[in-house]
């Protein structure tokens, strides 16, 4: 989120330094990211080392802290996982209403915006081959969730559609691209009953480039393991085949240089489209819940409102097909 949380950081530094035994000497804002529900920070420590701090209201997912572990466990190196919390009592400590992780730190920012090199197209593939071939061990199947195809997005849609036309910020926005929303959550509905219930692996679920860190050329960090999920490969291969995510999306010449690092792939068509269509789906959910939020500043709804243009303008094109 761009907007602080409303929180006291004096307080917040004292909690990070008792529950990671760190001396912490600063601690700076990142507005990144658009999960209404959390927040991240860099933090200093007197020994020069930095940490990314995310904060979250309500609770992680056990998935959020058991995975990522046992996935550097299976060696792979690319898996950004949260620091141990043996000190902090095996959970993420609470703080008020928040709960709180704390990760390595890692130059060069996402890939959402500059791309991917040749190099990094290769890796991609290949760390997402590796990760769909991962066995869970029992511990982690069992806070995985399984996927259902059952959506609650389109239905945020209908309910939010009628707050959003009435609204002075969205009542343009909303007359102007409304029923081709109503028709996305539609076929979302249609897609999903013909949908070919394929062999679940784990997924990362977000690993579009916005997920990717790397310092220029250099070796990937995949952050954001918050909602993880067992389900068909094409669930993160979605994020690869689709122009939707990122500004230098995938073309034939990426499209080969990530197959020859994930191997053999033929997506399945329908469930490609069905989580391309969803993903929009529940992306318009969310933005218009964030704008019509009473508590957003008007940087933040500008900020959601760009983005849900976008999607919206994607979708009401004509020759649109998730």
């Amino acid at each position: 989120m761009i907007d602080k949380p409303d929180i006291d950081e004096r307080l917040l530094v004292a909690e990070v330094a008792a529950a990671w035994s760190v001396d912490v000497t600063g601690l700076v804002f990142m507005p990144v990211g658009l999960d209404g529900h959390a927040w991240a920070y860099r933090v200093e420590t007197s020994d020069g080392r930095r940490y990314f701090l995310k904060v979250r209201r309500g609770d992680f997912t056990p998935a959020a802290v058991v995975l990522p572990r046992f996935l550097r466990g299976r060696g792979l190196r690319q898996v950004v996982a949260p620091l141990d919390l043996r000190l902090a009592g095996g959970v993420a400590p609470r703080f008020g209403d928040y709960r709180l992780l704390l990760y390595p730190f890692h130059d060069g920012g996402s890939l959402w915006g500059r791309g991917l090199t040749d190099r990094q197209w290769l890796e991609y593939g290949d760390f997402l081959g590796r990760l769909h071939r991962v066995t869970p061990s029992a511990e982690v199947a069992a806070v995985l969730p399984a996927e259902t195809y059952r959506s609650s997005a389109g239905e945020r849609l209908r309910t939010l559609g009628g707050q959003a036309a009435t609204s002075e910020i969205l009542g343009t926005f909303w007359k102007r691209y409304g029923a081709a929303l109503h028709r996305l959550a539609e076929t979302v509905d249609e897609l999903a009953s013909r949908v070919t219930r394929g062999r679940h692996v784990i997924c990362h679920a977000d690993i579009h480039p916005g997920n990717l860190i790397a310092d220029g050329d250099g070796p990937l960090h995949v952050v954001d393991w918050d909602a993880p999920i067992l389900a068909p490969r094409e669930r993160d291969l979605m994020f690869v085949h689709s122009a939707d995510f990122g500004e230098h999306p995938v073309n034939a010449h990426r499209a080969e240089l990530f197959r020859e690092g994930y191997g053999a792939l033929e997506p399945d068509p329908v469930l490609l489209s069905y989580y391309r269509g969803e993903r929009h789906l529940d992306d318009v959910a969310v933005f218009l819940g964030s704008i019509l939020s009473p508590g957003a500043s008007a940087e933040a709804r500008a900020n959601d409102l760009h983005w849900l243009t976008r999607i919206a303008e994607a979708v009401a094109d004509p020759g649109y097909a998730p």
